[in-house]
Formats: structure tokens, C-alpha cells, sequence
């Protein structure tokens, strides 16, 4: 019985207070503590997880800016050499245009000995054919009156008409010329 009546005390006690943390004879003791965890709590945050936090995001930031920078740098970089490419290529097509304007000129220049050169051996067998020509129609000309003279002799001896010879070719140069 004793044991019951132990037991039928502890439960009746612990009816009567209900639940612990709403009893008033602990306030106390649970604002203190509670105290103690808030100062300890924010002294941790303040000195400890605040600065590291804080340092990371000043990294970051020192980072971002010299990332930003270095890109401004690379832009700069990269507009001047796109500048300086395009100035290459202007001098690049105007060297171009020289060099094509002097192989024209050259290939003009010889082109202009060939004719020349082709329009004097041209004209050279061009006198030469014109004197040949020439010669043959002197020696036509030559062999017409023989060949005149000679059928003119024999008309006039099978008409029976006694001509000399001067007369015949006489008579023969005077017909040729008109």
C-alpha cells in the first residue's frame, strides 16, 4: 500500500500542475535561460556566421567587379583589333588593286609589243607579197606583149602582110597602154 499511495500522489501532483512550461514557479528559471540562449545565439551570429557571410558576399562582389572590368578590357581589346583588321584589310585590297593595276599595265605594255611587233612583220610581208605581186604583173605584162607581138607577127604573115618587127611590137605597146 505504500507503494499505492506513492504513486497515487505523484499522479495527483502531476494532474495538478498540467504542463511545465506553464507553470509559474519555472518562469524564472525559463526567461533566464531563455535569456542566456538569445545572447548566446546572437553573439554567434554576430562574431562568427555574420562576418563570414559578410566576407563572402564582399569576394563575390570584388570578383563580379573585376570580372566586369577585365570583360570592359577584353571589349576594348577586341574592338581595337577589330579596328586594326579592318584597317589591314583597306591597305590589304588597296595593295591588291596596285598590284592588279600594274599586271594590267605589264600585260597591256606586252600586248602592245606583240601588235606592234606583228603589225610590222605584217607589213613587211605585206611589201614583200606587194613587190612579188608587182614583179609578177611586170612579167605578165612582159609575157602578154611577147606573146602579143609574137600572135600579132603571125596574123600578119598568114594575111600575107610583110611587117618588121618594131613595128609589130610598137603597135603592140601603143595597144596596151590605152
Amino acid at each position: 500500500m505504500a507503494t499505492e499511495t506513492l504513486g497515487d500522489a505523484a499522479g495527483k501532483a502531476a494532474d495538478a500542475v498540467g504542463m511545465p512550461q506553464l507553470d509559474i514557479t519555472t518562469f524564472p528559471n525559463q526567461i533566464f535561460w531563455l535569456l542566456v540562449t538569445l545572447v548566446a545565439i546572437y553573439l554567434i551570429l554576430t562574431r562568427i556566421a555574420l562576418p563570414r557571410i559578410a566576407a563572402t558576399l564582399g569576394e563575390r562582389q570584388g570578383t563580379i567587379t573585376n570580372d566586369l572590368a577585365k570583360a570592359e578590357d577584353l571589349r576594348a581589346q577586341a574592338a581595337q583589333a577589330e579596328a586594326t583588321y579592318n584597317k589591314a584589310l583597306a591597305e590589304a585590297k588597296t595593295e591588291v588593286q596596285r598590284i592588279s593595276a600594274a599586271a594590267r599595265a605589264d600585260i597591256q605594255a606586252d600586248l602592245d609589243r606583240a601588235i606592234a611587233k606583228a603589225d610590222a612583220e605584217i607589213s613587211a610581208k605585206a611589201a614583200e607579197s606587194e613587190k612579188a605581186i608587182a614583179e609578177i604583173r611586170a612579167g605578165a605584162m612582159d609575157n602578154v606583149r611577147a606573146v602579143a607581138t609574137e600572135t600579132a607577127a603571125e596574123i600578119a604573115a598568114a594575111m600575107g602582110v610583110s611587117a618588121d618587127a618594131k613595128d609589130i611590137e610598137a603597135a603592140v605597146a601603143a595597144r596596151v597602154k590605152g
